[in-house]
């Protein structure tokens, strides 16, 4: 199975009190044959002016695509071919969030990054339906610079 990470790297995502959407993995019938992902390493933190706040970190399904800049998918050993799925950074405007579909949800100090590492068998799935995927939100009351967040995933 081929590995894969995502990132909105060094540029971010500005952060409000509304969910804003960091980074996103969704099956794709762009290129190649619907594939199925497992989520099972993420990294969050803040790239702004340190302060002492908040953020709600929220990783939950999706089912269409907002608005986004599309991302870069960097396979984790070079000898993998390129993935298939559609990796999203940075939306303008959210995607359609499954109802109560929250598989992760922390609330963390700013200053603080994050990493969650799924335990063997507890990735978070997603099927090879087109556009259905996994999406990093956070938000916050307080801090309005900027976040990023990486996701590791694979492909079966």
């Amino acid at each position: 199975m081929a590995k894969y990470s995502v990132t909105n790297g060094s540029s971010g995502q500005a952060i409000s009190s509304s969910y804003k959407t960091l980074t996103g993995i969704a099956a794709s019938s762009g290129t190649q044959a619907l594939r199925r992902g497992k989520v099972y390493d993420v990294l969050v933190g803040t790239n702004g002016t340190p302060a002492d706040n908040y953020m709600q970190w929220d990783i939950s399904r999706m089912t269409s695509s907002g608005t986004y800049t599309a991302g870069n998918c960097v396979s984790l050993d070079t000898a993998d071919s390129s993935a298939a799925g559609l990796p999203k950074i940075n939306y303008t405007a959210e995607p359609t969030i499954t109802s109560s579909s929250n598989l992760f949800n922390v609330g963390v100090n700013q200053r603080a990054s994050y990493r969650w590492v799924a335990a063997p068998g507890g990735e978070l799935v997603y099927p090879a339906t087109d556009l259905n995927g996994i999406a990093v939100r956070a938000l916050s009351g307080g801090y309005t610079g900027t976040a990023t967040a990486t996701l590791h995933f694979e492909e079966q």
